[in-house]
């Protein structure tokens, strides 16, 4: 059954993402990772539910979501970034096939790093990230979501790669199977990809030429 909830707060991240918080429904849970379908309880918007994935952890008290607005679409990310707190949304979820699997390397470019955030908060409060590679992929060091949370994590090994602007400390350019090669030295772990589809095919044949097995590569259902 969908729940309803309330949003309690909204705060910018980037340029283009926010951060939406809101009071969470009683029993009701779900795992690092997985998605829920959110429409705004407003005349025009109801039937325009979309996915988007908890960034918050499953004991948190409140359900967070980091969303990316795209104004050129004209759609529900676009009215989100003007929607105020108290606004009732209607939830139903969770699902998703990202889940944890154990420590590996973790592939995002763009927003494609909101399955990962709770998976990475939730092994950064348990103390267990030894093990964990972040390679993020984004157009501009603007792009770059939550970047202070992720270079300040003990024991998260952080690439930051950028395809259009050249920062000192990060990579210049695109991440291919030659990056892989160079930057990963041990394969015998779980590789998380997640990303637009053409970014996720790519990682994927990628990894598959270099000896990874299928089993060890986690996508969405379909990718």
């Amino acid at each position: 059954m969908p729940h309803t909830m309330t949003l309690r707060d909204v705060a910018q991240l980037t340029h283009d993402t926010h951060r939406y918080v809101f009071g969470r429904p009683a029993n009701f849970d779900f795992k690092p990772g997985q998605a829920a379908e959110l429409a705004i309880c407003r005349d025009g918007w109801r039937d325009a539910s979309r996915p988007f994935t908890f960034t918050s952890l499953p004991e948190d008290d409140e359900l967070e979501f980091v969303i990316k607005s795209y104004p050129s679409k004209d759609g529900v990310t676009d009215e989100l970034t003007d929607i105020e707190p108290g606004t009732v949304f209607e939830m139903d979820g969770p699902f998703g096939a990202i889940e944890d699997k154990g420590p590996g390397v973790f592939l995002a470019a763009g927003v494609g790093i909101t399955p990962f955030i709770a998976i990475l908060r939730h092994r950064a409060r348990a103390g267990t990230l030894k093990g964990c590679h972040l390679i993020f992929s984004n157009t501009c060091a603007k792009d770059i979501i939550l970047r202070d949370e992720w270079d300040g994590m003990t024991d998260l090994t952080v690439d930051h790669v950028l395809d259009q602007e050249q920062v000192d400390g990060l990579h210049h350019g695109q991440v291919d199977g030659a990056f892989l090669r160079k930057h990963l030295s041990n394969l015998d772990r779980m590789f998380y990809i997640c990303g637009p589809q053409a970014y996720v095919d790519a990682m994927r044949d990628a990894l598959s030429e270099m000896g990874v097995d299928s089993d060890k590569i986690v996508t969405e259902d379909g990718w």
